[in-house]
């Protein structure tokens, strides 16, 4: 190998050496923080299944505690965090209350759960709209039922209006629901008793394919 050639590479070398020397705390920087992040992202994948976990268990504790008339059920439920397993044991623990004959506690059960979801708020609002009516409440029941739009809550809301004498609205309410409501639909039979009820005259649709 020529002397040249000796210096080209010394030459090379010296100069990755000082590229090394100059750069080298960033290079090994930017890797740990590449490590850190990636270990990071797996630490909070692993923390966050934990948590899951966590709610999982303190729900089925808090059923069971409904299910079996535990008296500590209602802190149970109260003490879960707001989400969906607090909304499912909320609705389990006024199921429950009403079975017991207790309408007030279930009323005030319904009205303590946040629903972010709008199927599960639709779901709480017949509910405690069903309630409020059959304890002589229903303007409240109007109330909780003011953005009412599918079948079923119409159908509340009508009987809401009916409980109040407005005869007119209920039938409103009682044709919109059927209106959305599929004609195979297994409560379409008694919502049309209902609209009959209040001299409206049920249409046949054409059904839905």
């Amino acid at each position: 190998m020529a002397i040249d050639d000796l210096l080209d590479e010394h030459e090379q070398s010296e100069r990755v050496l000082e590229w090394l020397r100059t750069n080298g705390a960033g290079l090994i920087g930017g890797i740990v923080l590449g490590l850190a992040a990636i270990g990071g992202w797996k630490w909070w994948q692993q923390h966050d299944l934990q948590q899951d976990l966590a709610a999982a268990d303190s729900y089925h504790a808090a059923v069971s505690a409904i299910e079996a008339n535990d008296e500590q059920a209602a802190a149970k439920v109260a003490a879960l965090e707001d989400g969906v397993f607090a909304n499912l044991s909320a609705l389990e623990l006024a199921a429950a209350q009403v079975d017991a004959g207790e309408i007030d506690k279930a009323i005030v059960t319904l009205r303590a759960i946040k629903p972010g979801n709008p199927a599960v708020a639709d779901v709480v609002n017949q509910r405690l709209a069903r309630l409020l009516i059959a304890t002589d409440q229903a303007d409240a029941a109007l109330a909780s039922l003011a953005d009412a739009s599918t079948p079923s809550a119409l159908e509340v809301r009508g009987d809401a209006q009916q409980a109040l004498g407005r005869t007119e609205q209920a039938r409103e309410d009682y044709a919109q629901a059927l209106a959305a409501l599929d004609v195979a639909a297994p409560q379409r039979q008694l919502l049309e008793l209902k609209l009959m009820e209040v001299g409206g005259t049920p249409t046949t649709p054409e059904a839905k394919s």
